[in-house]
């Protein structure tokens, strides 16, 4: 996964784990969760001097959604943050994410140098395709101003949420249905966290969960305001300003392109699959009765006219007609089979 040499630097010493084993075992759980499919670890020493070397460890996911989310519980900068410029960086440590991948490095030569190696890195980790390979929509949904940008978590899990400090009990969020959840603080504000679902219909149901949830902990939650738009639930807590905390949830407004990376639940699965069989055998029925129709009204029509053949009658009956007179003057009745003359 790691490339063998990046210009000066060359690969001196790899390790490859698969899975989640990568990870301490406290950590193993949560990149499971996001969908971790290997990993390596590799020390780059520069060719020109072999005392500067550049520690790099790889993790692959299935997405990047999976990877996203495992960056943000990565990244927990320090005192010394120095804002993004591939990633974080907090003193000697580097986080970045490309793709389905992501990386930490730790370095002891210079920011520039470290910049540019990991420039180069990140071009030449692998590439996937479609759309497992657009990042997750849900953190572009946080309001930009006033957020404070290294308090941004995105969770996929149960396991995730409750380790970057959800404001909620996991279990009520609805993982399980497919939710995604993203939060970050407002700077002399609370928290603002966003859940997205596959249906609104989910949406409902598990912000009704919140709502008792919420009132369950009273005044402890600070300034709630929850709403719905569609599949994505809003919701404040902390000490926001009332004011300040209805605007934020009002202000937020689902936009009509929405790409869903995460497989949906299995019950979600079993209602198409069932929608689907109904509608197909409707339509078996349909046809099959349309087909017994046409041959039952052709039995019994050929039935019809061989009997008649057989009586020496033509096989296809003329119609006859009766005329009733009601001018109320007298006509004589005409007796004899329909084509004779009457009698003078």
């Amino acid at each position: 996964m790691l490339p063998a040499k990046l210009g000066k630097w060359v690969k001196a010493s790899a390790s490859g784990v698969s899975g989640a084993q990568v990870q301490a075992s406290s950590d193993a759980p949560l990149l499971a969760e996001d969908g971790i499919q290997r990993s390596e670890r590799a020390v780059y020493h520069s060719s020109s001097n072999t005392t500067e070397s550049v520690s790099v460890t790889a993790y692959q996911f299935v997405d990047a959604t999976g990877a996203h989310a495992a960056f943000s519980y990565f990244l927990r900068p320090g005192r010394q943050y120095r804002g993004p410029k591939i990633g974080d960086e907090t003193g000697d440590g580097y986080l970045f994410r490309s793709g389905a991948t992501v990386v930490s490095a730790d370095s002891k030569i210079s920011a520039v140098a470290t910049d540019a190696m990991l420039q180069d890195l990140s071009q030449r980790l692998p590439k996937i395709g479609g759309s497992k390979g657009l990042a997750p929509l849900l953190p572009t949904y946080l309001p930009a101003k006033g957020l404070r940008t290294e308090t941004v978590k995105y969770a996929v899990g149960p396991i995730g949420y409750k380790a970057m400090g959800g404001v909620l009990p996991p279990e009520i969020v609805g993982f399980d249905k497919a939710a995604e959840a993203v939060m970050g603080s407002y700077e002399g504000e609370g928290t603002l966290t966003l859940l997205m679902y596959p249906t609104p219909q989910i949406a409902g149901i598990h912000g009704k969960l919140i709502e008792v949830e919420m009132n369950h902990e009273g005044r402890a939650a600070g300034t709630v305001r929850l709403r719905r738009d569609g599949p994505l639930l809003m919701l404040t807590t902390g000490p926001w300003r009332l004011v300040d905390a209805q605007k934020m949830v009002e202000g937020i407004h689902l936009r009509e392109v929405m790409t869903w990376n995460r497989p949906l639940p299995p019950d979600f699965h079993t209602e198409v699959t069932k929608t689907y069989s109904l509608l197909t055998s409707i339509a078996i029925f349909c046809g099959m009765g349309a087909l017994a129709a046409i041959v039952l009204g052709l039995f019994f029509g050929a039935g019809r006219a061989a009997i008649r053949v057989l009586q020496g009658k033509p096989a296809a009956s003329e119609p006859e007609f009766l005329r009733i007179d009601l001018s109320g003057s007298s006509t004589k009745l005409r007796t004899g089979s329909p084509g004779t003359e009457p009698p003078s």
